[in-house]
């Protein structure tokens, strides 16, 4: 998602492939050998892994189009330093609220609304967490929104309460960015998987 979402808010063409990850092709495998997951780039014939790297990638090679890390240096490693604490803390925490039970799964839900008021206080009163325009950490945290669901059914929780900032951000990102709506994928799409990984970490009732 962020890839369609990074083409789309740069104006780039691009071929979108799609990939079960219950049955990984080999074109997957053999692009990223290491970790085996999506999302993985294909730039001349060469692969670039991990959602944070490919978003630095692709800002960097059409750094005239759109450009979306801070052009200030202090700026633009403090927003590398959110969308690794999100790629780190958010993105585990929130796969156990689906993966675990018990005392782990209660850990890991007080984990998880941590992170989201701790990202939260980042936005602060700012309309996007670049100021007042979009960037590198909206790209990177906004793909998030479409698991809210799924969270918030699997993990006993209500996001408007907990974190109101976040949802009013996330709601801008989709009204005002074209790119944000058109590239969110259907929420009953990720909800399907999060019932498949239930099931197969034995967690389906």
């Amino acid at each position: 998602m962020v890839k369609r979402l990074l083409h789309a808010e740069k104006g780039l063409s691009y071929e979108y492939r799609e990939e079960d990850l219950r049955n990984k092709s080999q074109l997957l495998l053999d692009s990223n050998p290491i970790h085996k997951q999506i999302p993985v780039l294909i730039h001349n014939g060469k692969p670039i892994c991990e959602s944070s790297i490919i978003v630095q990638y692709i800002d960097q090679v059409w750094k005239d189009e759109a450009p979306l890390l801070p052009s200030d240096s202090y700026a633009r490693a403090r927003a590398r330093f959110w969308v690794h604490f999100i790629d780190q803390k958010l993105y585990q925490s929130g796969k156990k609220l689906y993966t675990t039970k018990g005392e782990e799964h209660e850990a890991s839900r007080n984990e998880f609304i941590e992170c989201l008021k701790l990202l939260q206080g980042e936005l602060g009163d700012k309309p996007y967490f670049g100021g007042e325009t979009f960037g590198y950490l909206d790209v990177s945290l906004i793909p998030f929104y479409s698991w809210f669901q799924a969270y918030e059914t699997y993990g006993n929780l209500n996001f408007d309460h907990e974190c109101p900032k976040l949802i009013a951000w996330a709601k801008r990102c989709i009204q005002n960015k074209g790119s944000v709506s058109n590239s969110l994928p259907d929420l009953p799409k990720i909800l399907g998987f999060v019932q498949y990984m239930r099931k197969k970490y034995g967690n389906e009732e």
